[in-house]
């Protein structure tokens, strides 16, 4: 498999696995991630489904990304575009299905491995380095044109979000909570040990610690 083929998969990939651990949150009930509470607490009060309206807002965030940085739009950021919401409806309708009246112990580890997932995921497509969602473009170009460390800027921007979708009503839990402090991090953390030697190979990486952030991802 030649590197672009591989960029292609972990986009495709990182993107949709993203997507659905959206809906392992919503299972959990702990709490959605912060850009999921800021979007479901404006659609809160417009009358669409999720799904629609989150493309919707997402093409408004388009529009911005493009004067911040328009390389950082791509295949990642059109599957979110007009895929991500649907993704995440669909997940939500699997798990309840699946399991109707979920206990405590169920719902922790659910809101644990859509953590995991999502940062996992995150990282897969950054690396891919074929398009961010809108949403992750406006960390990642602050991070760049400001000199400042991905995880703080992620940290700041999701802070907002959650106040945000708070204040218009979505549900936030403990699951918001982590997510927005620890989820920058660990996405770090995913991008060094998994999605960089996948793209680039174990050894080339170790040659590269001090290359920028969008071109070790």
């Amino acid at each position: 498999m030649s590197q672009f083929q591989r960029r292609i998969c972990m986009t495709i990939f990182g993107v949709l696995v993203s997507g659905f651990s959206v809906g392992m949150f919503n299972f959990s009930m702990f709490g959605m991630d912060p850009f999921q509470v800021l979007s479901h607490g404006m659609q809160l009060h417009i009358p669409l489904g999720f799904g629609t309206f989150y493309m919707l807002f997402n093409l408004a965030l388009l529009v911005i990304d493009f004067f911040l940085d328009k390389k950082k739009i791509g295949i990642a950021t059109f599957i979110n575009l007009f895929l991500l919401g649907y993704v995440v409806e669909f997940s939500s309708w699997l798990w309840k299905s699946l399991i109707s009246k979920p206990g405590i112990w169920v719902r922790i580890a659910f809101l644990l491995v859509a953590i995991v997932v999502i940062c996992f995921g995150s990282a897969l497509y950054f690396t891919g380095d074929l398009g961010v969602s809108t949403y992750d473009a406006i960390a990642l170009t602050i991070s760049e044109k400001k000199t400042w460390p991905f995880r703080f800027v992620r940290i700041t921007t999701d802070v907002i979000c959650t106040l945000i979708g708070f204040l218009l009503g979505a549900r936030v839990g403990a699951g918001t909570v982590i997510t927005a402090f620890f989820m920058g991090p660990l996405i770090e953390f995913f991008n060094r040990t998994v999605a960089r030697p996948l793209r680039y190979g174990r050894a080339k990486v170790h040659g590269r610690a001090n290359i920028p952030f969008d071109e070790q991802a």
